[in-house]
């Protein structure tokens, strides 16, 4: 298996990664609501906790806030949601213009990061196992999960936001293939 990171490589050749082209497949494009869906919940969770502990700081007469930030506590909720507005209306979007993937006869490749891409091919040999995973909001949305593993922990890959049959039928295509792999090594 094969993990390049933009501005890192294994060969230790220099700072650039070696020219790869994007993997052939995009994720469903639901996937961008999924993802829109659980950064709302969990930014929309942080505001109010930024709501609560805003007005508790302003109540209080706890002596330990340093004198900089007394009086400007009320800005921490728009602070926070600010950011979360921001991540659940760019972050998705972003997220799907990345996330790709492509199996070929003998690999597993994908390209997935924000800020830093990781592309990381696993050879179909080396699988152990391939899992389907399928959260609520997924199966609200008719999405899945795979999870590809193999004896090495980084070279363990998941592919998100795929199509339910999409996902059943490359699970299954993938152990199939994985199985034929080692049957013929022995």
């Amino acid at each position: 298996m094969t993990t390049v990171r933009r501005g890192h490589h294994q060969d230790g050749g220099g700072p650039h990664p070696p020219r790869l082209r994007a993997p052939a497949h995009r994720v469903s494009r639901r996937a961008i609501a999924h993802w829109a869906i659980e950064y709302l919940l969990v930014w929309g969770l942080a505001f109010g906790l930024a709501l609560g502990v805003a007005a508790w700081l302003d109540d209080s007469v706890w002596s330990g806030m340093p004198g900089w930030l007394d009086g400007r506590v009320g800005w921490l909720p728009y602070a926070v949601g600010a950011a979360g507005a921001l991540m659940v209306t760019v972050a998705p979007v972003w997220r799907y213009r990345v996330h790709r993937w492509e199996v070929s006869a003998d690999v597993v490749y994908t390209c997935t990061g924000w800020f830093s891409r990781e592309w990381l091919l696993v050879p179909v040999s080396r699988i152990q196992t391939v899992d389907t995973e399928q959260g609520l909001l997924e199966r609200m949305l008719g999405l899945a999960t795979i999870e590809v593993n193999t004896a090495s922990h980084t070279g363990s890959s998941e592919l998100s936001g795929l199509p339910v049959d999409v996902a059943t039928r490359l699970a299954s295509e993938l152990a199939r293939r994985a199985h034929d792999l080692r049957d013929d090594a022995t």
